[in-house]
C-alpha cells in the first residue's frame, strides 16, 4: 500500500522584501522562488520600503487596517504564517507578534525566522528589560523559531523557549553566489580606476552601523595611504536617522573626504558581488548583524573582511573594536600590507544548500 504524497504547502512570508536587494529581503526572495518551484504556494506580504508599490512578487500593505485585513484572509484560507523579525526593530516586532495572533485564531501555530545576530539593539534579555515581554511573546506564540546561529539560540532560551523549539539555518546558502558580473556604473568604475586600494563597505546611517565611527576610521586610513579610496554602499538609501546623516555629511565636508569616498544608493545583486569582487577588502561596521551573508560572500568571491567584533564573525575576519576609529583604520592597513596571508586564514568557508533546511521545515 502507497502512503500519499503531502499536498503542496501554501506559506505567508510576513516581511520586508526587495527593492531594495538587502538585508533578510534577499534571503526570503530565494526561498520564495525555491518553495514556488517545488510546487508549493508562496505569497509575500510586503513590509518593508516598496511595500505601497505594486509588484507581481508581493502583496503591498497600505496601513495597519490592510495589513490585519490580509493576514486575517490568507490564515483563513489555510496558510502557514511565517513571520520574520530582529531585535533591532520594535515595530517590525509588534506586527509579527499580530500576524501569529491572527494565525492561531485560525487554528495553526505560526513560525518564526528571528534574524541578524546576538547582539542587537533589544535583544538579549539583558540588552533591554523594557522589551522582554514582547519579545517573550513573540517566541512563546511560535510552533518552531528559526534563527542564524547557535549564540542566538542560546540568547532566545533566555526567554524561557525549550531549545527543541529553535532551529538555527544560516541565512548564508550557495544560491548567494550565484551571480553574472556586470559592467559597473560609470561612477563606480572610474573611483576603481581611481584608487588600487578600494574599501567596500555596506553601510546604513543608524546607530548601530557607527557610521561616525566610519568617517573617522576613513579619515586616518586615508592619510595613511594616497591609494585608497573607499565606496560607501546603501548609505542614503532604506530607513535612516536624519540627525546621524546631517552629522555624517558635515563630518565628510570637515574632514575633506569627498574625493576619497564614492557614495552609492542600492547595488543589485549581481552588481554588488561584482563590486565586492573587485574591492581590495570589504570593512563591515554594524554590531547586530551577526556572521552576516555579505561576509560570507566576500570571503568565498576572494575578498578579504575585516569587521567590527560581535561574537559571530567567521574565523580569520580581521577584527577590531565596533566604536575605535583608529583601531579600524589599522585593521584594514594591516589587511591592505597582508592581503594573501589573510586571505589564506579566511579561505576555509563551507558553502552549502541552507534553504533546501528550511523549506523542509516550512513544508512537513
Amino acid at each position: 500500500m502507497t502512503t500519499p504524497s503531502r499536498p503542496p504547502a501554501r506559506i505567508l512570508e510576513i516581511t520586508s522584501y526587495p527593492p531594495p536587494r538587502a538585508g533578510w529581503g534577499i534571503r526570503v526572495e530565494y526561498l520564495k522562488h525555491r518553495l514556488e518551484a517545488e510546487g508549493h504556494t508562496c505569497t509575500v506580504l510586503n513590509l518593508g520600503t516598496s511595500r505601497t508599490i505594486p509588484s507581481p512578487e508581493y502583496e503591498t500593505v497600505l496601513g495597519g487596517g490592510d495589513f490585519v485585513k490580509k493576514v486575517w484572509r490568507f490564515s483563513r484560507a489555510g496558510y502557514l504564517v511565517h513571520v520574520h523579525a530582529s531585535g533591532d526593530a520594535v515595530k517590525g516586532t509588534v506586527l509579527a507578534v499580530i500576524g501569529s495572533v491572527i494565525s492561531l485564531l485560525h487554528g495553526r501555530r505560526p513560525v518564526l525566522t528571528f534574524h541578524a545576530g546576538a547582539t542587537q539593539r533589544h535583544f538579549p534579555v539583558h540588552r533591554s528589560w523594557k522589551w522582554t515581554p514582547l519579545y517573550g511573546l513573540l517566541f512563546a506564540l511560535q510552533r518552531q523559531i528559526i534563527c542564524n546561529s547557535d549564540a542566538v539560540k542560546v540568547c532566545i532560551q533566555q526567554y524561557g523557549v525549550p531549545a527543541s523549539k529553535i532551529v538555527p539555518i544560516p541565512a548564508f546558502s550557495a544560491q548567494y553566489l550565484e551571480f553574472t558580473p556586470q559592467a559597473l556604473p560609470p561612477q563606480l568604475e572610474a573611483f576603481y580606476q581611481r584608487y588600487p586600494q578600494t574599501v567596500f563597505v555596506y553601510v546604513r546611517l543608524r546607530k548601530l552601523f557607527y557610521p561616525l565611527t566610519l568617517v573617522e576610521g576613513i579619515a586616518k586610513m586615508c592619510a595613511a595611504r594616497p591609494d585608497i579610496g573607499v565606496v560607501l554602499c546603501g548609505a542614503y538609501g532604506g530607513h535612516f536617522e536624519p540627525e546621524i546623516r546631517e552629522a555624517f555629511d558635515r563630518r565628510i565636508a570637515e574632514l575633506q573626504l569627498a574625493d576619497r569616498v564614492c557614495i552609492l544608493e542600492d547595488l543589485d545583486h549581481d552588481s554588488f558581488l561584482t563590486a565586492l569582487k573587485r574591492s581590495a577588502l570589504y570593512l563591515r561596521t554594524p554590531i547586530t548583524d551577526g556572521v552576516a551573508s555579505s561576509v560570507l560572500e566576500s570571503i568565498a568571491l576572494g575578498t578579504p573582511v575585516v569587521a567590527c567584533e560581535n561574537g559571530s564573525r567567521p574565523r580569520g575576519v580581521v577584527l577590531y573594536p565596533a566604536e575605535d576609529a583608529g583601531l579600524m583604520a589599522e585593521a584594514v592597513l594591516h589587511t591592505i600590507d597582508h592581503r594573501a596571508e589573510v586571505m589564506a586564514a579566511q579561505a576555509d568557508l563551507e558553502v552549502r544548500d541552507t534553504l533546501a533546511d528550511e523549506v523542509a521545515l516550512l513544508t512537513r
